[in-house]
């Protein structure tokens, strides 16, 4: 498996992999501007030609926002959510990001466990941010010198 930066050819594969893993899923139209987008950071994990994972950031001045991580279903628990992080934090360490923010369901305790253990901690919560169903989000930081 390698970890590269999106490009056209994946996004077929991301929107696809939006609607397997999210109820409120990104369309085709909403991925495309993420490539031309200067604020935007985008991984894909790639095993075999096929997209099995990806990541996307926006960073405004020193501060990111990931904005999407999913894995496929066959590929969980196998470190790939992790990897892609760790490679996001490497890359936006790189543009002089000092910290990186996101929102996670309340309910999902194995991303909350791994934020946690990559070194986010919980700093909010926005009450019915999510929809389909409706569910709070935990605001989580990882911060880095």
């Amino acid at each position: 498996m390698e970890i590269v930066r999106m490009n056209e050819a994946h996004i077929a594969q991301i929107e696809e992999l939006e609607r397997c893993c999210f109820s409120d899923p990104w369309s085709r139209a909403m991925l495309e501007p993420e490539l031309s987008n200067p604020l935007s950071l985008w991984l894909v994990a790639v095993c075999d030609g096929q997209v099995v994972g990806y990541v996307g950031s926006q960073s405004v001045l020193d501060g990111a926002d990931m904005m999407n991580i999913a894995v496929h279903p066959q590929y969980r628990k196998q470190g790939i959510a992790q990897r892609l992080i760790k490679e996001l934090i490497s890359l936006l360490q790189d543009r002089g990001v000092k910290c990186l923010a996101l929102e996670v369901r309340a309910s999902n305790k194995p991303a909350i466990c791994l934020y946690q253990k990559l070194g986010f901690v919980q700093v909010g919560c926005r009450p019915g941010y999510y929809r389909n169903p409706k569910e709070d989000a935990f605001i989580l930081r990882k911060e880095w010198s």
